[in-house]
């Protein structure tokens, strides 16, 4: 299972926090007492979590220097043996299998297993992975846990269907098995580019299912130099993956933004960002949209851009219903990757549950060349953090999958963005012009000659030659206009599509800016 090379990040992060100290050390961070048969309760874990938000942050521990320093081609000859998943051997839903520190995933996360209201740690042993060629002197020895660990369910227990691994980052897939998008803990100062803090989930106690149940509790331990959390996470398998959160954060000190349920995807080019000529796949993207249902019902979708330089864009809003980073496009012709398929990656939707307040839904894009790397985030941010001595309690649930809540959208949804040289710009060089496509909810009952009309606005510039019209080929309503930009700022554009009686689709908006 490969990591996105947002990890890099991470592992800035972490070697900063082991360079003073590369020879293998014991924690540093003192860690929680609730194993060798201590009881364990969610509410322990929320008392652990505030009375270490009361204590200076200590980082985590070193390991040894030989382990740091694999080559990526030697570390991913460390395999573990799956004779020894935790519940192997035994008539249950779900098996645990784990990582091996390494390379960037330098940081050994404390697992327990919790039966009956008492925990117990899971222990490191050598005999539970296979290190191919790999030979250390000094032998590995008294390594106090692992990097995380992979969650298999009875359909299938040969591939994964979820992973918590690095900082705070775990994911999950649906019925087409497919890893993508990525979804943390907390982000912390992610729209301050350099200034960025990654929480680490630190401990993990994952509770024995009973034999036949469906779903599987994980609690976890958040740290960081400015905030400590308590986390429980329900996963529930199925065509597509279901996860009920519930976090409680105790803040160390002031944070300039928190991000909630934050999600991480990948947008190289697609339709609308054509710049990687050269590339023989019409599009790579883990994810081609941002899409939100605001407090008020209203529905948008931003598709998403490789920007020519770091960019945020923030939805103000008052208690939101939901929002998720979304893989609408699903047709392998658009994609021609018969590799590792985009066309499959997952949808991710988060719905909070209760009153989230007010607010912003934040979206950054972060220019790359690279596809490895996870250039977008999404999350939201409170208008008020909370202050030392202070709790923030949330929940949420996220779905992820190809059949997301979304997909049951009362309008019509977005299907495609595209842009090219507008009929003004074949004249005069300053005219572009747009054509995005509408599709399901009331628009497939219309007739051809329905008074479709586009309801199009723009920050600045000149909007002309607008029309709707339906296109059979597609079965979908395609609206089309010109903008002519005035000067060279970013222009901010809407779209919806009407009918005398209202609205028939959700709200496209678009944020153009000038050619790099």
């Amino acid at each position: 299972m490969n990591r996105r090379s947002f990890l890099r990040r991470t592992a800035l992060l972490l070697a900063a926090q082991i360079a003073a100290n590369r020879d293998f050390a014991a924690y540093a961070q003192t860690p929680p007492d609730a194993g060798d048969g201590s009881a364990f309760s969610r509410e322990w874990l929320k008392e652990e979590a505030r009375r270490l938000s009361a204590a200076e942050y200590r980082p985590p521990a070193a390991i040894p220097r030989q382990l740091v320093e694999l080559p990526p081609e030697r570390y991913r000859e460390i395999r573990f043996r799956p004779d020894h998943a935790l519940w192997h051997d035994q008539d249950l839903a779900f098996q645990l299998r784990f990582f091996h520190v390494g390379r960037r995933f330098a940081q050994p996360v404390a697992i327990h297993q919790v039966s009956d209201g008492r925990s117990q740690p899971v222990r490191f042993s050598g005999e539970m992975f296979d290190y191919g060629q790999n030979r250390f002197e000094p032998p590995l020895a008294d390594i106090p846990g692992f990097a995380g660990f992979r969650i298999h369910y009875r359909t299938d227990f040969e591939r994964d269907m979820a992973a918590f691994l690095g900082a705070s980052y775990f994911r999950a897939v649906g019925w087409q098995m497919q890893y993508g998008i990525s979804a943390r803990g907390l982000g912390i100062d992610t729209v301050f580019p350099g200034r960025e803090e990654f929480p680490l989930f630190t401990a993990f106690w994952i509770e024995k299912p009973a034999p036949e149940q469906a779903d599987l509790t994980v609690h976890a331990l958040l740290n960081s130099p400015s905030v400590t959390g308590a986390y429980r996470f329900i996963i529930h398998p199925g065509r597509t993956t279901v996860m009920d959160v519930e976090a409680t954060l105790f803040p160390r000190k002031k944070v300039r933004q928190l991000g909630l349920a934050p999600l991480t995807s990948m947008y190289h080019h697609g339709e609308n960002d054509r710049r990687a000529a050269d590339d023989f796949r019409p599009e790579v993207h883990d994810s081609d949209g941002l899409s939100l249902v605001r407090g008020n019902g209203e529905r948008l979708w931003r598709p998403l851009a490789n920007p020519a330089g770091f960019r945020v864009t923030t939805f103000l809003d008052e208690n939101p219903r939901a929002f998720g980073l979304l893989q609408r496009d699903r047709n392998f012709r658009n994609y021609q990757d018969d590799r590792i398929y985009y066309d499959r990656r997952p949808n991710l939707w988060v719905e909070p549950q209760g009153q989230w307040g007010v607010g912003a839904v934040g979206l950054v894009e972060i220019p790359t060349d690279n596809e490895d790397f996870d250039n977008i985030v999404a999350f939201w941010s409170p208008a008020e953090s909370p202050e030392p001595g202070q709790e923030l309690s949330l929940a949420y649930r996220l779905s992820w999958g190809s059949e997301v809540p979304d997909s049951q959208s009362p309008v019509g949804r977005v299907v495609a963005t595209r842009l090219g040289r507008g009929l003004h710009r074949q004249k005069d060089n300053n005219g572009l012009q747009f054509v995005v496509d509408f599709a399901g909810g009331p628009l497939d009952p219309l007739a051809k000659d329905a008074e479709v009309e586009p309801v199009i606005t723009a920050s600045r510039g000149r909007i002309e030659g607008a029309s709707a019209y339906l296109v059979g080929e597609i079965a979908a309503w395609r609206a089309t206009f010109d903008l002519r930009p005035d000067g060279g700022d970013p222009v901010e554009l809407r779209c919806y599509l009407r009918l005398k009686t209202g609205a028939l689709t959700e709200t496209w908006t678009y944020l153009w800016a000038p050619a790099r």
